[in-house]
C-alpha cells in the first residue's frame, strides 16, 4: 500500500453511542448531572440523544437489561471507556457532585493524570453502565480547560 495518508480523514468523533441499561436514568444524569440538552427521544428503539453542544451521544435502552452480561475490558474486545474533557478546574467538586447522583459507581477517584502533566482526571460507571472518565487540563484550550 503506497498511498500514505499524512493528514487525518477524520475530524474528531460526531457522536458516541452507548447501550445502557436504564434509559431513564441514562438520559436523566446526561440531561440534569452534566447539563446536556435533549435532542429527541425515540421509543421505538428505545433511544434518547443528548448533547453537550460539541458532541452527541446516542443513548440505546437494552431490550433486556437483566440477561445482559456485564462487559469485561480485559476479557471481551468493545469501548473500554469515553473521556470527556470538562471546563472546569474544580474537578474535585465535579466529582463529589457525580458521585453522589443515583445510580452512578466510582472506579477511579480523582487524581493526577500520569500521563499528561497537570492534567487530572476521575472514572465512573453512569446510571446504565458505561465506565466514563472526566478528564481536566487546566490551561489548556479544549482539553478540559476553563479557558
Amino acid at each position: 500500500m503506497s498511498d500514505l495518508r499524512t493528514t487525518p480523514v477524520t475530524r474528531g468523533i460526531h457522536h458516541l453511542g452507548f447501550a445502557v441499561s436504564d434509559l431513564p436514568a441514562a438520559r436523566d444524569f446526561f440531561v440534569q448531572a452534566l447539563g446536556h440538552k435533549l435532542l429527541g427521544e425515540n421509543p421505538d428503539y428505545p433511544a434518547a440523544f443528548v448533547t453537550d453542544d460539541t458532541t452527541m451521544i446516542t443513548l440505546w435502552g437494552l431490550l433486556d437489561p437483566e440477561s445482559a452480561p456485564q462487559f469485561d475490558r480485559r476479557r471481551y474486545p468493545g469501548l473500554h471507556h469515553a473521556a470527556f474533557a470538562v471546563a472546569t478546574d474544580d474537578l474535585v467538586a465535579l466529582f463529589d457532585r457525580l458521585a453522589a447522583w443515583p445510580g452512578v459507581s466510582v472506579d477511579v477517584t480523582p487524581r493526577p493524570n500520569l500521563a499528561v502533566e497537570d492534567a487530572s482526571h476521575f472514572i465512573i460507571f453512569i446510571p446504565g453502565g458505561p465506565r466514563v472518565e472526566f478528564y481536566c487540563t487546566p490551561g489548556v484550550a479544549g482539553l478540559g480547560s476553563a479557558t
